[in-house]
């Protein structure tokens, strides 16, 4: 656990680093009801990647159908998610360490050859070791609805650049708002299609349609989410978010999670 530290007035929260995150991206089947796709996600599928031992945590986000992008406007930076690049779900798995990772590859392989029967397509991100945070900040509030954030970084923004602006500025902004239930980043590594290849399912991912980070915030309740996006925290983010990112594609989200605690 790392302590928390101050930028100027403001205190900053505890947080949690953790040794591997790994986040796909996925696209409902052509042909197949998207109802029935989740149902089966959340169940037969679900079985199979709950089986891989060495888990913190394995979670779903089911991402609103037709979520046209939450976030408020911002000068120059796609906000608006394009229908065709619209994301279905985000399965999100947290591993207790390397080690760990390492062992479960075979058992991995049994969710890569079903996953056609869910989905389209898929891209797998995954984060350097140790830099996925956790930030403590949920008090005794549970979190019933989540806004899940895609970042793409903007030509000429370095990845250490991205990173050191989601620690600092955007941490403590967020953080600051005082209505968070969940507060999690998780900076990407360049994509690699040799990460998660699974037969029959398109992986296509244009240089420039490609993502560097994500942020997961959760909330209370749906009033409390569309206060914050209503609020005056976009509005001071909007600069730091205009000079670090081309797009921000925010999604309305709940999240199914099937491990827990490496239970």
């Amino acid at each position: 656990m790392a302590g928390a530290g101050k930028r100027g007035a403001v205190e900053r929260p505890m947080h949690s680093t953790k040794p591997l995150a790994l986040s796909l991206l996925l696209w409902v089947a052509d042909g197949v009801r998207r109802e029935q796709s989740m149902r089966r996600w959340k169940s037969t599928h679900a079985d199979l990647t709950t089986a891989t031992p060495g888990r913190e945590e394995y979670r779903q986000l089911h991402v609103a159908q037709d979520s046209p992008g939450l976030w408020p406007a911002i000068p120059g930076v796609e906000t608006q998610i394009p229908p065709d690049t619209r994301v279905d779900g985000v399965a999100e798995v947290t591993y207790a360490s390397l080690a760990a990772a390492w062992r479960g590859r075979g058992l991995a392989a049994d969710a890569r050859e079903d996953e056609v029967h869910n989905f389209r397509r898929s891209l797998l991100y995954a984060g350097p070791p140790h830099s996925t945070r956790w930030y403590d900040v949920a008090g005794s509030v549970d979190t019933r609805i989540w806004l899940y954030v895609l970042l793409r970084r903007r030509p000429g923004v370095s990845p250490r650049g991205l990173r050191d602006f989601m620690r600092h500025g955007l941490i403590d902004d967020l953080y600051g708002a005082g209505t968070l239930t969940e507060l999690r980043t998780h900076v990407f590594l360049p994509w690699r299609r040799a990460l998660w290849n699974s037969p029959r399912v398109a992986h296509d991912n244009p240089r420039d349609q490609r993502f560097h980070a994500s942020i997961s915030l959760g909330f209370g309740d749906r009033e409390t989410l569309q206060e914050f996006l209503s609020g005056p925290v976009p509005e001071v983010l909007a600069v730091g978010l205009m000079s670090h990112a081309a797009a921000v594609h925010a999604y309305d989200a709940t999240v199914h999670r099937f491990v827990s605690d490496g239970n």
